[in-house]
């Protein structure tokens, strides 16, 4: 079998690679920190983001692979996308689920905090290594984003435990 080049290996395997491991971390931190801040109960935020997890990584793997064959854009077979897309999205959000399995809820906000700073600096380095991006410029345009979404749920956690 003929090995595929530098390109067709970015288009086919990095790249959605990548989108599945931002999708899978973007998708998941919403419903994931609201249900364990809403209940106070670690093992809720689990369940909800393993399957909100699973249900972003079906859905960006059927995105994938309905969207075209590969012929007119070169990006291969769509059906091995949509497998690695879909496949990243699942690693992507349930990385930061895992901690929730910690039944004290501040010791798993930490650990899922540690988490997700180690989720995007795996996506800047990516993007750094694959995509020749700065790494620098890779990392202030990756954490910034997710910087303000953890500092807004970080201040609320004792509000929303107690409604």
């Amino acid at each position: 079998m003929p090995r595929e080049s530098p390109a067709s290996f970015l288009l086919q395997i990095v790249q959605p690679a990548v989108l599945g491991l931002i999708d899978g971390s973007v998708s998941t931190l919403a419903p994931l920190l609201s249900t364990v801040l809403l209940t106070g109960v670690p093992f809720d935020a689990f369940r909800v983001g393993a399957a909100t997890a699973v249900g972003a990584g079906i859905s960006m793997a059927m995105s994938e692979a309905l969207s075209d064959d590969g012929k007119i854009t070169g990006r291969g077979s769509a059906w091995k996308r949509g497998l690695v897309v879909g496949a990243m999205t699942t690693i992507g959000g349930l990385g930061h689920t895992l901690p929730f399995l910690i039944p004290e809820l501040h010791t798993a906000l930490i650990v899922a905090g540690v988490v997700i700073a180690c989720e995007l600096a795996a996506i800047a380095v990516i993007r750094h290594k694959f995509f020749k991006t700065n790494l620098w410029a890779s990392i202030a345009q990756v954490f910034p984003s997710f910087t303000n979404i953890a500092q807004y749920w970080w201040q609320k956690p004792l509000t929303f435990c107690h409604l």
